[in-house]
C-alpha cells in the first residue's frame, strides 16, 4: 500500500476504473434488454398479423339484410379456421343457423353475410310466409316480424352437394339464395361470431337454436358421415 495524506491506498483500490466498468456493463445490459424487447414486440406483431390473416378477420356490415341481428355499419369478427379443411378433413361443420361470410357467387370479389338455412341434400321452400325444410317448418326465433311481413312463395328447391341455401334475417329486404341461387361450400370463408362495434351492442352473435325435428336428426347423421 502507498501512503498519502488521506491514508493508505492499495493499487487495487482504483474505484474510478471499477465504476466506469460497471457503467459500461450496465449500458450493455440495457442495450441487450432493449434488443430482446424489440424482438418480442416484433414477434407479437407477426403473431397478430398471422392471426388476422389465417384465423380471425374483422369485417364491416354493409346494408340491412340481416336486421334485427346485424345493423349497417357494425363491425364483426369472423372465425376463418372453424370451417378450415385439410386433406378433406374439416375442423368444424357448416350448420344451419350459422351466420357466414362468403364470396358472392355472381361477383366473387364481393363478400356477403347471410345465415345458412338449407344444407346439402335438403329441400327448401317458402310457403305461406314460412320456411319449410324437408317438409317441416323451420322455427326461427331470431327473426323479427317487422322485417318479415311479405315473404313471397319460393318453390321447393333441392340443395346440391357441397352447396348451401342462405337467407338474410330481414327476409323482406334481402338478396339471397331465393334470387341468385346456392352458395358453393368453397366460397364460404368464415363464421361471424362476435360484434365489437358498436360498443353498446358488443357481444357474441346468435346463430339460432333448433328443435329436435327429424330434419335436424338427418343433418346430424350427414355430419357424422362426412
Amino acid at each position: 500500500k502507498n501512503q498519502c495524506e488521506f491514508g493508505f491506498v492499495s493499487p487495487d483500490d482504483d474505484r474510478d476504473i471499477e465504476v466506469v466498468q460497471l457503467r459500461r456493463e450496465s449500458r450493455q445490459g440495457i442495450w441487450s434488454e432493449s434488443l430482446r424487447l424489440m424482438r418480442d414486440v416484433f414477434l407479437i406483431i407477426i403473431v397478430f398479423i398471422l392471426f388476422g390473416v389465417f384465423a380471425v378477420q374483422p369485417v364491416v356490415v354493409e346494408g340491412t339484410s340481416m336486421l334485427p341481428q346485424l345493423n349497417d355499419g357494425e363491425r364483426l369478427l369472423v372465425n376463418k379456421l372453424v370451417y378450415y379443411k385439410i386433406q378433406s378433413v374439416r375442423w368444424g361443420h357448416l350448420e344451419r343457423g350459422d351466420i357466414v361470410v362468403f364470396w358472392f357467387p355472381k361477383e366473387p370479389d364481393k363478400s356477403y353475410v347471410k345465415r345458412i338455412i338449407g344444407l346439402p341434400g335438403e329441400m327448401v321452400e317458402v310457403r305461406n310466409g314460412k320456411v319449410i325444410v324437408d317438409g317441416q317448418e323451420l322455427q326461427e326465433d331470431y327473426l323479427d316480424l317487422e322485417h318479415n311481413q311479405s315473404l313471397p312463395t319460393f318453390p321447393a328447391k333441392k340443395v346440391d352437394e357441397h352447396h348451401y341455401f342462405v337467407m338474410g334475417d330481414n327476409r323482406d329486404n334481402s338478396s339471397d339464395s331465393r334470387y341468385w341461387g346456392l352458395v358453393p361450400e368453397k366460397y364460404i370463408y368464415g363464421k361471424a361470431f362476435f360484434r365489437y362495434w358498436k360498443p353498446s351492442k358488443m357481444g357474441f352473435l346468435d346463430h339460432g337454436e333448433y328443435d329436435g325435428s327429424e330434419a335436424e336428426k338427418i343433418n346430424d347423421i350427414r355430419a357424422e358421415q362426412e
